[in-house]
């Protein structure tokens, strides 16, 4: 039998909290508005796949490249004690979907948010060779102006031959994109290294009706010449886009400042 998926929500001062799909209220016009993200002129995000924290100064770097970040989207964290603490002491939630453990503390992707979310989607999808899983988040955050804004943060499959589960894996993350009318930021490791992943994403991304966040110095870590990491988004504005340079991870962190 699978393993179930599942979140687990970190909220300083209160036990931890399992999420199962389903559990949280069915997405839709109906869902409670909370307190909204803090924001002033911009919505800050980072975005970085942060190598299960294996080198010495990541969380150094989390703190000065995060800085001021109403969301932070990390890929392949680990929620060990000090991950555990930052999230916790700098952020109302964080929410990560464990994929697999490495090797005590779950590994997966993890959103870290100035506001606690009123919907919860985790997803995982596991790896046909090598049998590890990756993971995928869905969450909605209210924001200033009374909408919801739908937060996608995923971590694609990596070793598999031809596109099938590449494709498989953004599938039901279409059909809750589908059910949102509102702002959204998909974004994330989206390990498209061959032409035919990135031409399967961005179809994906065309079909969605997304935009994709272009970066002037593009920096981002490569495989075969190809980005692995992006940012999509709708109904939102760039007002600036920078690829942060560091050694503290395998891949460069992101940094999205949207215009609501």
């Amino acid at each position: 039998m699978p393993k179930r998926t599942y979140a687990m929500r970190y909220v300083a001062g209160r036990p931890v909290e399992q999420i199962f799909p389903g559990s949280a209220r069915p997405l839709g016009r109906e869902l409670p508005l909370g307190e909204p993200l803090r924001t002033s002129k911009f919505l800050r995000v980072m975005v970085w796949n942060i190598f299960k924290q294996q080198r010495t100064n990541w969380l150094s770097i989390l703190k000065k490249f995060g800085k001021d970040s109403q969301l932070i989207l990390l890929q392949e964290a680990r929620t060990t004690p000090e991950m555990v603490r930052f999230a916790t002491s700098n952020y109302l939630a964080a929410d990560q979907v464990p994929a697999f453990k490495f090797p005590h503390h779950p590994s997966g992707v993890m959103t870290l948010a100035a506001a606690h979310p009123v919907y919860c989607y985790p997803l995982r999808e596991r790896e046909p060779l090598l049998r590890l899983s990756k993971s995928a988040l869905i969450t909605v955050y209210p924001i200033h102006d009374k909408r919801l804004l739908m937060v996608v943060n995923i971590h694609a499959v990596n070793f598999s031959l031809g596109v099938d589960v590449y494709s498989k894996q953004l599938g039901p993350i279409g059909e809750q994109i589908a059910l949102h009318p509102g702002p959204l930021i998909l974004a994330g490791d989206f390990n498209a290294w061959s032409r035919q992943r990135v031409n399967a994403l961005r179809l994906f991304a065309h079909k969605m009706e997304l935009q994709e966040v272009e970066f002037l110095i593009d920096n981002r870590s490569r495989v075969f010449g190809r980005p692995l990491d992006f940012v999509f988004f709708r109904d939102l504005y760039v007002a600036e886009a920078l690829v942060l340079a560091t050694r503290a991870s395998d891949h460069n962190p992101l940094r999205v400042d949207f215009l609501l």
